[in-house]
C-alpha cells in the first residue's frame, strides 16, 4: 500500500478515538468484544485485547502459516460507502512466507469471496486502509482474513473497522484519522492540521470552511519553514481501489499568492503522475471552490501539492474534499467498459470488422484439433480468426482486422493470443497498428517474432494515446512463396498498463497459475498431489508442450499427467 514513507499528521498516529453515539453496521471499535463479527475457525480465533482495545492473532501457539477469519454480520448498503481499517502486521520481513491481511466481500447467494484489498507490509505502528464499497441491492458479509507467516513472532492486529457513507476520497478533516490522508514527509515543508486547538503556526490562519468557527479543522502548509526555493509539500489521498468517475471538488484558501504553485495530481501504482488541476486566479483570504473531473479507472492516489517561492509566501489551506459521480459539467459520469472491446470469437466477431477491399481478409473459422493442426485457444473446439493469406494470390496483400474505437487519454493493456504457420519469414506476418478514427495509420506498436508450430502464444501491449483510436491487426502476404497463415484469438482489453493490471485481484475462481496458485488449496492424497511447473510435461507424449495461457510458461500438474490451467468454462 506504499505507506512506509508516510507519517500521520496527529500524535495519535493512525488511531482514531471511538466517538460517542451509535456505531454504524459493519463497524467495530473492539473495546470489549468483536461486536457482531465471528471467528470462522475455533482453533485459531481473533482475540480481544481489553487493555489495548484491538483484536489480534499470532503464532505463539505454533500455528504458523494458518488463517484466522473474522466474518461480519449481514450488511446492506443502499448508498456508496467507505470501509476504513486500522491494522498492524508484525514479524520478520525477511521471512519467505510473510504474514498478510486480506479483506473479502461475500455477496449473499454466491459461492465465492471477492478480494477487495490485501497487505503484507510490516510496521511498528498502526496503518490505515480505505476501501470503497459500491451500493448494492444484495446483502453481503465482510471477511477479514489474517494469514500468519512462518516466523515464530508473526502477529496481525486490527484496531478498528469503520463503515461510513460516502466515498473514501472525501474528507472534511474533522476526525482524528483524517480519512486516511497522509503527509508525504519533507524535512522542511509539510501539511499540518489547522483549526481547533492547533496553535503551532507563525501565520494567522483562517477559520475552517466546514463549521466556519474556531472548532473546525482543515489542512494547511506554511511557508515559514521553507529552506529552499520551491520545496514541495504533498498531501496524499487514500488509494482509490474501486473505479470511480465524476467531479472532485474542494475548497482552498491562501495568503500572499505571489508565485506559489498549487497543483493536484493523480499517481497510479506504477508511479506515473498526471496533473489534473492547477491553481489560477484566486481571491486571497477567502475560501475558493475548485472542481475537476476525476476518472479513476485503475487504482490511483490523488495528491495535493504546494510549492512556495520563499519563506514570506504565506500559507495554503485545504478543506471539504467531496466527490460526485456526476461530472463537473453536469453530465452523469460514464465508464468505458473495456471488457466489451475484446473478443473470444465464440459467438461472432463482437465489435471487430475486417477490411476486405483487397482480398478475402480475415475469416472466423472453427477447426477440429488433431495431430497436424490446433484448435482455438479458448476451448480447443471453438472459433478463432485466421488471415488465410496463402490463397489470396496477390503479392503485397494486407489483411486488416479493425477493433472497436477506444477513447483517448486512457492507459490500456491489450492482450491476445496468436499463432503463425507457413511463413518463411515471420517479420510482419502479424503486426499491430494504431489507426486514427479516419483510418489514418499512426504507428506500428507490435510485430510477431518466431513462433513454434501448433502453439498459441500470448502477447501484451500497453497503449496510451491522447485521441480516440483503433487497434488494427495486420497480416502481410509479401509474395506467393511467403504467404502463411496467421491465427488470432481471445483478444482482451483492460484499463491500465499491463504491469498494473497484473496487480489487480483476479475474479474469484479464475487462475492462470503464472505467479502463484491464486489461493487454490489441495487436499493431500496418498496417490499424488498437484505441482506448478513450466514447459512440457516430464515425459513425452503424455501432456501438452506448454501451458494454455501463453504457450510456454506454467501449469499445474498431477502425477497422472492431468494438466489444469485457467478456470474451466
Amino acid at each position: 500500500m506504499m505507506l512506509s514513507h508516510w507519517v500521520l499528521l496527529l500524535s495519535l498516529g493512525a488511531v482514531w478515538l471511538a466517538e460517542g453515539g451509535e456505531i454504524s453496521p459493519g463497524s467495530c471499535t473492539f473495546e470489549n468484544s468483536t461486536c457482531a463479527y465471528t471467528s470462522a475457525f475455533p482453533f485459531l480465533q481473533w482475540t480481544v485485547n481489553i487493555e489495548g482495545h484491538y483484536v489480534s492473532v499470532d503464532s505463539s501457539n505454533g500455528l504458523r502459516g494458518q488463517k484466522a477469519v473474522l466474518i461480519s454480520p449481514d450488511l446492506h448498503l443502499a448508498e456508496w460507502s467507505c470501509l476504513r481499517l486500522v491494522y498492524q502486521i508484525a514479524g520478520s520481513e525477511s521471512s519467505p512466507s510473510p504474514s498478510s491481511l486480506n479483506v473479502f466481500v461475500r455477496p449473499e447467494g454466491e459461492s465465492f469471496d471477492y478480494l477487495l484489498w490485501s497487505a503484507e507490509e510490516h510496521s511498528d505502528s498502526w496503518l490505515i486502509s480505505s476501501i470503497d464499497l459500491k451500493n448494492t441491492t444484495k446483502r453481503f458479509k465482510i471477511i477479514l482474513e489474517g494469514v500468519l507467516g512462518e516466523n515464530t513472532m508473526s502477529s496481525i492486529a486490527i484496531f478498528e473497522v469503520k463503515m461510513t457513507t460516502g466515498y473514501c476520497i472525501e474528507c472534511d478533516f474533522e476526525e482524528n484519522h483524517l480519512c486516511g490522508y497522509m503527509n508525504s514527509w519533507n524535512p522542511n515543508v509539510n501539511w499540518f492540521v489547522g483549526g481547533g486547538n492547533v496553535k503551532n503556526s507563525h501565520s494567522i490562519l483562517p477559520r475552517d470552511h466546514t463549521l466556519n468557527n474556531e472548532l473546525g479543522h482543515y489542512m494547511y502548509v506554511d511557508s515559514v519553514y521553507v529552506k529552499h526555493f520551491q520545496e514541495v509539500a504533498q498531501l496524499v489521498s487514500p488509494l482509490i481501489i474501486t473505479p470511480i468517475s465524476g467531479c472532485l471538488s474542494f475548497y482552498y484558501q491562501l495568503q500572499r499568492e505571489t508565485s506559489n504553485i498549487f497543483l493536484v495530481h493523480t499517481r497510479d501504482l506504477h508511479g506515473s503522475y498526471d496533473e489534473i488541476w492547477k491553481m489560477g486566479a484566486v481571491r486571497q483570504g477567502e475560501w475558493n471552490l475548485a472542481e475537476v473531473d476525476l476518472n479513476a479507472h485503475v487504482p490511483l492516489e490523488v495528491i495535493f501539492e504546494v510549492a512556495f517561492n520563499g519563506i514570506q509566501a504565506g500559507y495554503v489551506a485545504l478543506d471539504d474534499i467531496l466527490f460526485s459521480p456526476v461530472s463537473c459539467s453536469g453530465q452523469e459520469g460514464m465508464f468505458f467498459d473495456a471488457r466489451e472491446a475484446g473478443c473470444d470469437f465464440e459467438e461472432g466477431m463482437c465489435q471487430f470488422h475486417q477490411d476486405d477491399n483487397n482480398g478475402s481478409g480475415w475469416s472466423r473459422v472453427k477447426v477440429k484439433p488433431n495431430a497436424y493442426q490446433m484448435g482455438d485457444h479458448t476451448t480447443g473446439l471453438g472459433y478463432f480468426m485466421i488471415a488465410n493469406t496463402r490463397f489470396t494470390g496477390q503479392p503485397g496483400y494486407f489483411g486488416r482486422l479493425y477493433g472497436p474505437s477506444l477513447p483517448g487519454n486512457i492507459q490500456y493493456c491489450i492482450r491476445f493470443f496468436y499463432s503463425l504457420y507457413g511463413f518463411y519469414k515471420t517479420i510482419d506476418s502479424l503486426a499491430v497498428y494504431i489507426f486514427e478514427e479516419n483510418h489514418v495509420v499512426q504507428e506500428k506498436i507490435w510485430s510477431a517474432h518466431e513462433t513454434p508450430k501448433g502453439v498459441w502464444l500470448q502477447a501484451e501491449i500497453s497503449i496510451h494515446k491522447p485521441m480516440p483510436f483503433k487497434v488494427v491487426f495486420v497480416s502481410w502476404c509479401k509474395s506467393f512463396w511467403d504467404c502463411g497463415i496467421a491465427a488470432l484469438d481471445d483478444i482482451s482489453v483492460s484499463i491500465g498498463s499491463c504491469q498494473i493490471s497484473d496487480r489487480i485481484p483476479p475474479l474469484p475462481g479464475k487462475c492462470t497459475f503464472e505467479k502463484n496458485d491464486c489461493g487454490f488449496e489441495q487436499e493431500w492424497q496418498r496417490r499424488g498431489i498437484w505441482h506448478r511447473i513450466q514447459g512440457r510435461t516430464p515425459t513425452f507424449y503424455t501432456g501438452p508442450n506448454g501451458d494454455h495461457t501463453s504457450g510456454g510458461t506454467t501449469c499445474t500438474l498431477r502425477p497422472q499427467i492431468w494438466c489444469l490451467d485457467r478456470k474451466p468454462n
